[in-house]
């Protein structure tokens, strides 16, 4: 199997990292692998995405208006840059866990799990 790096030029001219979007070249199809913290580097479409990481439930729901229940089930950062995220190995291990993940470059660049030490440990890549 061989790898390829993808490069990708965004809005403001600068390039991609080839870390970032390294793809796995299978003939006609190229993929996009994510690194589970329990399995190890498998493809994108092995993963469901569970959106934003660190949003609390509020605690009396009854009590919120139509308007603060629509923004706590709907309004979302989106940031450019380092974001939090849940995902879910569906195809897989079907283990939750959040990732840090670069939404300009696609890069993710640490994992945490909920409550178990994963096989896989992600690289520091702050230092």
């Amino acid at each position: 199997m061989l790898k390829r790096q993808l490069w990708s030029t965004a809005k403001h001219g600068t390039r991609v990292s080839a870390k970032a979007l390294t793809l796995v070249d299978r003939g006609e199809r190229n993929m996009l692998l994510i690194e589970c913290p329990w399995c190890g580097p498998r493809a994108e479409s092995e993963f469901s995405c569970g959106g934003e990481a660190d949003i609390a439930r509020p605690l009396d729901t009854d009590k919120l208006s139509d308007r603060e229940w629509g923004d706590y089930v709907f309004m979302r950062k989106n940031p450019r840059g380092k974001h939090r995220e849940q995902w879910l190995h569906t195809q897989g291990c079907r283990r939750w866990f959040v990732a840090q993940r670069d939404t300009v470059t696609y890069e993710f660049q640490g994992y945490e799990t909920f409550g178990t030490p994963a096989a896989h440990a992600a690289k520091d890549t702050s230092k």
